[in-house]
């Protein structure tokens, strides 16, 4: 991953699948749209981070 800062939604979802984690899906299989305009910021992406157990050292290593 590049260094910590703001990510595209398509690259945080390739890093977490990477990470070992599936989706997002809403309903059916189908991945669910982004409601954010532009790239994840820093905040958010440490918010989504911690929720799923994901250091971020471990992050920037995927």
């Amino acid at each position: 991953m590049p260094p910590f800062k703001p990510i595209s939604r398509d690259n945080l979802i390739r890093a977490l699948r990477k990470a070992g984690f599936d989706g997002p899906y809403s309903g059916g299989r189908h991945q669910s749209p982004n409601p954010h305009r532009g790239d994840i910021g820093k905040d958010l992406l440490l918010r989504i981070l911690k929720q799923a157990d994901i250091t971020r050292e471990k992050f920037e290593a995927l």
